[in-house]
């Protein structure tokens, strides 16, 4: 095949692959949600969150069937990844034989997709919170503050979220949901640090209402709200979390949690 066939690797017609939020594939400005039926999603998304590796056979159907797949499962596995080619081919404008020989291509044992002709919203989101945690090393708060929210802007809702998931794709999703988790920490703190109470708290808000139980994100909320002067919401913001706790799993905070309130309570110093 030539090169001309091909998305420019550099360029706009390279194929984006979104899989922090809904499933999407496209190139640029048009990459989209994936409208197919959910299995075919399901075989979409191993690939993807497996780019440049390839994926056996056997755990493409575990993941579809798990222990119990069906006599006609790969005949059935093979027509999905036509209809992977085909999908690629219609979202992309690539023709379909350079959808088979140079992006997602048959190899022994398996399948896989080609990283050469893929960008992948999770490898940027990794590049940019790594980067933006080494700036903030160096003592650069506008500058990390500024790649860290770069980084967050990636997400569209939560990871994979309309895919069908077995084992592998459920630890993907955590381990994405956990990673976000992360940088949304790492930003609060210096945001807080930088003194930019408001822009924390308009952040935690968001993200404490998203993950309700999450006790980290709400020491962040906390602090953010009584340094920002708002002690009263701080601590109405504990009570509420504390409630949910119990009502919900049965426990109470921990000892960091109840030690931040009891700060916040004799107004001491809630250091940074």
């Amino acid at each position: 095949m030539t090169p001309e066939s091909l998305p420019d690797e550099s360029g706009p017609d390279r194929i984006d692959c979104g899989v922090l939020g809904p499933l999407r594939i496209g190139t640029g400005p048009r990459a989209e949600a994936v409208t197919v039926p959910p299995k075919i999603r399901t075989v979409l998304a191993m690939l993807v969150v497996h780019t440049d590796q390839v994926v056996p056979v056997s755990a493409l159907m575990r993941e579809l069937w798990q222990e119990r797949p069906p006599v006609s499962g790969l005949r059935t596995l093979q027509t999905y990844v036509l209809n992977c080619r085909k999908l690629l081919s219609r979202l992309t404008g690539l023709p379909a034989p350079a959808i088979t020989q140079d992006v997602l291509v048959t190899r022994a044992g398996g399948y896989g997709l080609n990283g050469a002709h893929v960008r992948l919203d999770w490898l940027e989101f990794q590049r940019l919170a790594e980067r933006g945690v080494r700036v903030l090393a160096t003592g650069d708060e506008p500058g990390g503050i500024e790649l860290l929210d770069e980084a967050l802007g990636l997400w569209h809702g939560n990871a994979l979220a309309d895919v069908p998931a077995g084992p592998v794709l459920e630890s993907r999703r955590r381990l994405y949901e956990e990673s976000r988790l992360g940088v949304i920490g790492s930003l609060a703190e210096a945001r807080i640090r930088a003194g930019l109470h408001q822009e924390a708290i308009t952040q935690l808000a968001a993200a404490t209402s998203e993950y309700a139980l999450h006790e980290g994100l709400h020491a962040h909320y906390i602090r953010a709200l009584a340094l920002g002067g708002r002690r009263a919401e701080a601590l109405g913001v504990f009570q509420s979390l504390r409630a949910r706790l119990i009502s919900e799993i049965g426990i109470e905070p921990g000892h960091p949690l109840q030690q931040l309130q009891l700060t916040v309570l004799n107004s001491g110093s809630l250091g940074m």
